[in-house]
């Protein structure tokens, strides 16, 4: 064995060593979630256009009100690849919102209809005003919230998922955090006045209360109005909102891969017949 392979060797061995030593969720306080099917999972993967639409109505009704989404505008809404609503649809929604615009003539702001080049208004006008309103908290913004979370699932099945692709880690966490409020906290265990035991969030307390409940938001299409169904729903939207050129990216990407493949095979006949006649 050549000293670089040697180095090579020891060098992989140091960096599985480290990946393993790594503290996970579990390690932490939280429980490992579930691997969830999602439809945008995989090279193929595309989002469900009905998700998507449900799982905003579970946004507006029910997280906007203290979560921020300031990457997105109205416009992205009806936009291809994503819930796809329609241009009326979207104008109606953008007209129930008031934004700050200005100064104007006299150099003062005011407050005009959301248009659809308008990103969605916060909540809040600023972080302290959040965390005052919010018992000291700060709500995080849902714009790349589903690309920023994750969990360990360990080194092999880690490596599992690097091989076939698995991205939706965020999304797995976010449906088991919102899931996972009517669990009870271990005997003996305490979180701070005004905290709410979670099993999936790193150490087990968290300051968000129990967000939803069955039968909150009414599903026109007839799904179920259930706290699972809602947690898949709006994660879905927030893998969605964290990327909303999914879709484009597989597909470029599947289509590269063909033409790779094709490319290397009319490579290797080429070759063939160019040193058909070469004596070896």
């Amino acid at each position: 064995m050549t000293h670089a392979l040697v180095q090579a060797v020891k060098a992989a061995a140091v960096a599985i060593a480290v990946f393993a030593a790594t503290p996970s969720l579990a390690a932490e306080g939280g429980a490992h979630p579930e691997k969830a099917g999602w439809s945008f999972s995989g090279p193929l993967g595309h989002f469900d256009r009905g998700q998507l639409q449900r799982g905003f109505k579970v946004y507006r009704e029910v997280c906007a009100s203290c979560h921020s989404m300031n990457l997105i505008s109205f416009r992205n809404l009806m936009e291809e690849g994503g819930p796809e609503f329609s241009e009326g649809q979207v104008r109606q929604l953008a007209s129930e919102y008031k934004v700050t615009d200005g100064p104007n003539d006299a150099g003062e702001m005011f407050e005009r209809p959301a248009r659809l080049s308008d990103r969605f208004p916060s909540p809040f006008p600023n972080e302290q005003a959040a965390r005052a309103a919010q018992g000291g908290a700060y709500p995080p913004d849902f714009s790349l919230l589903a690309k920023a979370r994750t969990y360990s699932r360990g080194v092999w099945l880690s490596l599992l998922d690097l091989v076939l692709q698995y991205q939706e880690h965020g999304p797995d966490y976010i449906h088991a955090l919102l899931t996972g409020y009517d669990h009870q906290p271990p005997e003996g265990s305490h979180g701070q006045t005004g905290l709410h035991y979670n099993p999936y969030f790193p150490g087990g307390w968290i300051a968000m209360p129990k967000p939803i409940s069955d039968g909150q938001v009414e599903y026109p299409d007839g799904s179920p109005t259930t706290v699972e169904q809602y947690s898949r729903d709006v994660s879905a939207f927030m893998m969605w909102a964290a990327e909303p050129h999914l879709e484009t990216r597989k597909r470029i990407g599947f289509q590269v891969m063909v033409f790779l493949i094709i490319f290397a095979g009319l490579l290797y006949f080429t070759k063939k017949k160019v040193w058909s006649d070469v004596a070896h």
